[in-house]
C-alpha cells in the first residue's frame, strides 16, 4: 500500500523537504502532497487567472477560493494529514486545514514548537500525535507503516 500524506502549514522553512528525505531514506511507500508553497503564486492566482480586483478583499478571496479547490481535494484524498505551525507567523490557514482534516476523520499529526502548545491546545487535542521535529513525523510514519520503532 502507498500512503498519501498531505503536508499543510508553514511555508518559510524546509520542514517538508526534511520529511520527504527522511521517508525516502527509510524506503517508506509514501506519496506527498501540499498546498502551493510559492507565496506570490498562492496570493495572486485568482487575479492572474480570472482578472484583476481593485479591492484587496476580493483579490484575496479569488485566490483563497482557487487554493481551496486544491486543499480540500488533497486533504480528502489523504491517508494522514500533517500540519506544521511555524515560529514566525500565525498560520490561520493551517488551523483551518487541521479543523477540516479533523472534521473528515483524517488521522492528524501536528508539528509545532513547545512555546505554541498553549495557543494550539485545541488543535493538539484533535490530533493523534503532536510533534516538535520533522524527524519525529518520519519516525511516526515508519512506525505506522512498518511497526518499527526508531533505532
Amino acid at each position: 500500500m502507498s500512503w498519501n500524506v498531505y503536508l499543510s502549514g508553514e511555508i518559510h522553512t524546509d520542514w517538508r523537504e526534511e520529511i520527504e528525505a527522511g521517508t525516502k531514506a527509510k524506503g517508506l511507500p509514501v506519496a506527498f502532497s501540499a498546498p502551493v508553497t510559492d507565496h506570490a503564486a498562492s496570493d495572486d492566482c485568482g487575479v492572474t487567472i480570472m482578472g484583476a480586483e481593485p479591492n484587496k478583499f476580493w483579490h484575496d478571496r479569488k485566490g483563497a477560493q482557487l487554493n481551496a479547490i486544491r486543499t480540500r481535494t488533497l486533504i480528502e484524498k489523504a491517508d494522514i494529514v500533517v500540519v506544521r505551525f511555524g515560529e514566525k507567523y500565525k498560520q490561520w490557514n493551517a488551523a483551518f486545514d487541521a479543523g477540516m482534516a479533523a472534521a473528515l476523520g483524517k488521522p492528524l499529526v501536528i508539528l509545532h514548537q513547545e512555546e505554541h502548545a498553549h495557543a494550539l491546545k485545541e488543535v493538539d487535542a484533535a490530533a493523534l500525535a503532536v510533534t516538535e521535529q520533522p524527524t519525529q513525523v518520519v519516525d511516526i510514519l515508519d512506525y505506522v507503516i512498518n511497526g518499527k520503532l526508531p533505532a
